[in-house]
């Protein structure tokens, strides 16, 4: 027969009884070796077995602004502020295609990983946020396509010129990836009961693109929909990079504000959501 030991010392203690306001921050950080192996397995993944490799981050948005230039810019005559047209397609195309892999590739934390997380455990939000980090790099390659086609047009004397919201950049960064992983976390927990929303995301991203000053200005806008794009957050960080980076673009410190106390508002019920769900969604999954 087996006997117990009197004293027993445990390294950790799982219960399913954790408070919905019990994050274990602390645990995220003790498994920082985790999140950057992740970090490192989303990064080669994403050219691994591609003939063209890490090119693809620079192919893709490059495309994109081509085709925008072409549709939006000459077929269809949209304003550009004055901007050379394919510096202000870029602008919007960086910025958006950020938040949108850190929303899309978050809304499937449960879905993808379920037979990972039902047979070893880890701290769930690792994942969520290895994803965060992992766009980061992405957004690192883009940014410098970005920065080289912006010194080709300085160099080409264009009406661009850089302002002191320049300096909230790294701070924009931060908002778009804080309010991708919220609105991220919140799908992925909703979709362990109700499937459908899986289905919805990638429509509902190209629905709220076109909510978004990306392939417009905020001040072609009618008067009467100004108000409404404005409420879309992302609209106010791509407006204030815009205007930091380019020197058109509308920014102001009350709708810094919005966006700042909007994304910790999403944020935090992101947070709060996965949190709960994660304590038994592997049997609804």
């Amino acid at each position: 027969m087996i006997q117990r030991k009197e004293h027993e010392h445990w390294d950790i203690c799982l219960t399913p009884d954790r408070r919905l306001f019990d994050i274990p921050l602390l645990d995220v950080w003790k498994y920082r070796d985790l999140f950057a192996l992740l970090v490192r397995r989303d990064i080669v993944s994403f050219y691994k077995q591609t003939v063209l490799g890490p090119l693809w981050f620079f192919i893709q948005p490059l495309f994109t602004t081509f085709v925008y230039v072409f549709v939006f810019g000459n077929l269809a005559g949209l304003s550009t502020d004055g901007l050379p047209q394919f510096l202000f397609y870029l602008s919007g195309i960086t910025a958006w295609n950020y938040f949108s892999d850190c929303l899309i590739k978050t809304s499937t934390v449960f879905r993808d990983n379920a037979p990972v997380f039902g047979k070893v455990y880890f701290p769930r939000m690792v994942v969520p946020l290895s994803i965060v980090a992992g766009n980061l790099v992405r957004f690192g390659v883009q940014f410098l396509l970005f920065a080289i086609t912006w010194i080709y047009f300085y160099f080409q004397e264009a009406p661009i010129h850089l302002t002191y919201a320049v300096f909230l950049f790294p701070f924009l960064v931060i908002l778009m990836a804080f309010l991708g992983l919220g609105m991220g976390l919140m799908v992925t927990s909703l979709t362990t009961k109700y499937r459908d929303l899986a289905f919805l995301v990638g429509f509902g991203m190209q629905l709220l693109m076109y909510a978004t000053t990306v392939i417009y200005p905020l001040s072609s806008v009618p008067e009467k929909y100004e108000k409404w794009v404005s409420l879309n957050p992302m609209t106010g960080i791509i407006e204030a990079f815009r205007y930091g980076f380019l020197g058109e673009g509308y920014f102001s410190i009350n709708n810094l504000i919005y966006v700042i106390l909007f994304t910790l508002i999403i944020l935090v019920f992101g947070v709060l959501i996965f949190n709960k769900a994660e304590k038994n969604f592997i049997d609804t999954i």
